[in-house]
């Protein structure tokens, strides 16, 4: 009987390269991509040899796959252009979608693969997306936006697994140990030290304004609305302010950021545009997570027309327009939209 080929996204880490091995051993026919995403000088010339070393190894072939013009269009201009309405993106939400499991299924059919596998830690069982065994990685939350219909073909074998083990089963192998020990790539690939770095390449991000409170009272001065995002406490200047304040709104129109007590961050409702769900629901309870590394809180969940309202359980802090908000049942993922 013909093997199920599967198609590998190799980056030329310990993950990806630990998910190949363990699918050849399980019995696919492996073959691996390398996805150019951007331009950073020496960055994929060191990881396409990775990637290489990883195929030989494994006496499979490897293709590089040059995405960075789709990437641009996608994920780098949306990222920009968040910034520059004042909103906060999340690129790796928006790659899942648009490059990992879009362009890379498509790159999967041209070469007949019947699966795509990656190394993120989650679980997939063709109709949902779970969180992974291991909690500290689980990035169930970055694949909220991904199209339901791509489910059925996606293999992720390092959801049972936690990281240590990952990298104790990549030191056992004596021509690939180094992998084992290699630093971790950073969340933003395209990002090298600040965000603002990026932006500072496409606009003046050094525009003083006026900081003002909730009733529109000038309080005080900032360097720049683009320097801050929902929820910081520090770069920007009030008058006399014996409490800490915190940006609780950006005013990209007039370069203006609004400043309050924590307090005011309290949110207990909000919208969602974009909406993606795995399964058609109008009405639902369940658990949202409004940014990756916050708890999951108890909500309810109303879907009119294009938009969702939300009506949180519990007050969180720090909502910021543009980030993600995904759906949870437990730990299914039920899917996921932007907060607008």
């Amino acid at each position: 009987m013909k093997k199920k080929k599967v198609l590998v996204g190799m980056s030329g880490g310990v993950d990806s390269t630990v998910t190949s091995i363990l699918l050849q051993k399980e019995g696919y026919e492996v073959e691996g991509v390398y996805m150019k995403l951007h331009h950073k000088p020496g960055y994929h010339e060191s990881n396409f040899t990775k990637a290489q070393r990883v195929g030989a190894y494994l006496g499979v072939k490897v293709h590089f796959l040059d995405l960075s013009e789709a990437f641009h269009d996608n994920v780098y201009d949306y990222f920009v252009q968040s910034y520059k309405e004042g909103l906060t993106p999340n690129p790796c939400v928006m790659c899942n979608r648009t490059i990992k499991f879009g362009k890379m299924i498509e790159f999967a059919d041209s070469v007949d693969a019947d699966f795509v596998a990656t190394g993120h830690y989650i679980k997939c069982d063709g109709e949902y997306i779970y969180t992974a065994e291991d909690p500290n990685k689980d990035q169930s939350y970055f694949l909220c936006e991904v199209k339901k219909e791509v489910l059925p073909r996606l293999i992720f074998p390092l959801g049972t697994w936690v990281k240590e083990d990952v990298k104790a089963y990549a030191a056992k192998i004596e021509v690939l140990k180094d992998f084992a020990t290699q630093r971790e790539s950073s969340e933003i690939c395209f990002v090298e030290n600040t965000y603002d770095e990026v932006l500072a390449k496409h606009m003046d991000i050094d525009m003083p304004g006026e900081t003002i409170d909730t009733k529109g009272n000038v309080v005080g001065t900032h360097k720049g609305y683009m320097h801050y995002t929902i929820g910081k406490r520090r770069g920007f200047f009030v008058n006399g302010a014996h409490d800490p304040h915190f940006v609780i709104d950006i005013k990209p129109q007039t370069n203006q950021i609004v400043v309050g007590t924590k307090e005011m961050l309290e949110e207990s409702a909000f919208e969602v545009k974009q909406i993606n769900l795995f399964k058609e629901l109008k009405e639902f309870t369940c658990t949202v997570k409004v940014r990756y590394r916050t708890a999951a809180v108890s909500c309810r969940v109303v879907i009119e027309g294009d938009r969702a309202k939300v009506q949180l359980d519990e007050a969180v802090f720090g909502l910021a327009k543009g980030q993600i908000a995904a759906f949870y049942e437990g730990d299914k993922l039920l899917g996921g939209g932007v907060i607008c």
